[in-house]
């Protein structure tokens, strides 16, 4: 599998995967990355803190002060870990525009990044190049994809990139720990927000109808419409090139859910657009301990824009 550099034109890259093989592509490249030792997966203890009928996993992150000493000298003086990707973890090409790589420090087992070949802010609103190579990703890997606009959405990276995990995100057998409580939200198209979220956010089905073989521009498409119109209903304002405000874009086959925000974290928590899926982060028992004492749902209220 060829490397990508930062000089690769952008145009008719020769390391794109062929359909039906990504997943194939990214469990041989875990496998052999975490041979080699070039894989840090991160350990962690899971708690599970229902409310409101969803089963918020909470996992104990026993290495993040690690990863982020990491990330800091990793990303120190201006380095890039995606310009270019380490080819110890690179997957494929996926578009003339973007390539999926590994995350060194997963949480997550096959959490994958889908970064822009070249350099762009991360807290630009997405575009139909990220559309597009979202829907080429999603069409070959069952899971919850997300996008942190900026560094107040919880983006540990300046450099563009979506995020995709596959399912499940947390315990049990659901795809993720909100589907409960989407339920709503799917069954009546006609509304947009979850009962158990009393946050600025909305949510919308997608067509099944989108998701057809070799045809990812329909997929695309549908992720497209659905992004401007949450960001309609939330009154959030995309006018690219700006800038956007802080947000977190969340999306499956199925759904997808858009949340504005106002902070980073709370009380030194940090979340990122996995939090509104139900999936929480907190480094030691003391943020246990917080996130139980104030419920998991205040929690994310309070890092949301009112």
């Amino acid at each position: 599998m060829a490397a990508v550099t930062a000089n690769e034109p952008a145009g008719g890259p020769s390391d794109l995967f062929e359909p039906g093989t990504l997943w194939r592509r990214v469990q041989e490249r875990t496998s052999r990355a975490s041979e080699r030792g070039t894989l840090a997966p991160i350990e962690t203890e899971e708690h599970v803190l229902p409310e409101a009928g969803i089963p918020f996993s909470v996992r104990i992150v026993s290495t993040l002060r690690a990863k982020a000493r990491a990330n800091d000298q990793e990303d120190g003086g201006g380095g890039n870990p995606f310009r270019p990707p380490d080819p110890e973890l690179l997957v494929a090409g996926v578009s003339a525009t973007h390539v999926a790589l590994l995350n060194r420090f997963p949480v997550l087992r096959h959490h994958l990044v889908v970064a822009t070949r070249e350099y762009q802010e991360q807290d630009l609103p997405l575009g139909p190049a990220d559309f597009d190579a979202l829907a080429r990703c999603l069409a070959e890997i069952d899971g919850l994809a997300f996008y942190n606009c900026g560094p107040e959405s919880g983006a540990s990276q300046r450099h563009r990139h979506l995020q995709l995990v596959p399912f499940p995100v947390g315990p049990g057998s659901e795809p993720t720990p909100i589907e409960r409580a989407l339920a709503p939200v799917l069954a009546d198209p006609g509304r947009a927000t979850l009962p158990a979220y009393p946050f600025r956010h909305a949510a919308a089905p997608l067509p099944a109808t989108a998701w057809q073989p070799q045809d990812p521009a329909r997929a695309a498409e549908a992720l497209r419409l659905a992004y401007r119109a949450l960001a309609a209903k939330t009154g959030l304002q995309l006018r690219a090139p700006d800038r956007a405000p802080p947000h977190n874009f969340l999306a499956t086959k199925r759904w997808a859910m858009l949340v504005p925000r106002s902070r980073e974290a709370f009380e030194g928590i940090s979340i990122n657009a996995l939090g509104y899926a139900g999936a929480l982060l907190v480094k030691d028992q003391t943020q246990l301990a917080t996130v139980r004492r104030q419920g998991p749902i205040a929690v994310l209220r309070a890092v949301a824009t009112k």
